[in-house]
């Protein structure tokens, strides 16, 4: 049965909307507490901007992290800005949010994964239990357990037929 909704899209923009409006709100009042975050984001996109020498050592992906040593921090709508320092030297990354496949808060063990449309398992949103090794790569592996063995990945290609 071909559904005309495309409900696995809906669902991951509105959780990219979660990582949009966090990081809006660390660009207005900075990182409170101990929260820091990790953003996992695929090099190869198009639309993002990294010095080359940075594509070139992370041609499929990289992960940065906002913590301490971050500065001009800026969210549009599609995307954001920011600064970081690679061996001393500060470069402005372009990522936008379409680009992201991973967003952790280690603080208070909270995680999303993004799988991009041309994956092979694609639009499996997944929240992350980030003291776990690493999530899934397919459907068909088992699924991240906590300590009490509930599983805390959610495959949207369970509710499809």
């Amino acid at each position: 049965m071909k559904s005309f909704i495309p409900y696995d899209t809906l669902v991951e923009d509105a959780l990219r909307g979660v990582v949009e409006t966090v990081l809006r709100q660390i660009a207005r009042e900075g990182i409170l507490g101990d929260h820091h975050f990790y953003i996992t984001f695929r090099t190869s996109d198009p639309h993002v901007v990294i010095p080359a020498y940075l594509r070139e050592k992370y041609p499929s992906d990289m992960t940065i992290v906002l913590q301490y040593q971050y500065s001009d921090l800026v969210v549009s709508d599609i995307g954001f800005s920011v600064c970081l320092s690679f061996n001393n030297i500060p470069e402005s990354l372009h990522i936008p949010f379409k680009a992201i496949t991973g967003f952790a808060d280690p603080y208070v063990k909270f995680g999303l994964q993004f799988h991009h449309a041309s994956d092979q398992n694609a639009m499996i949103v997944s929240p992350l239990d980030t003291s776990a090794p690493s999530p899934p790569k397919s459907k068909h592996d088992h699924p991240i357990t906590d300590k009490k063995g509930s599983s805390n990945v959610i495959s949207l290609d369970t509710f499809r037929k």
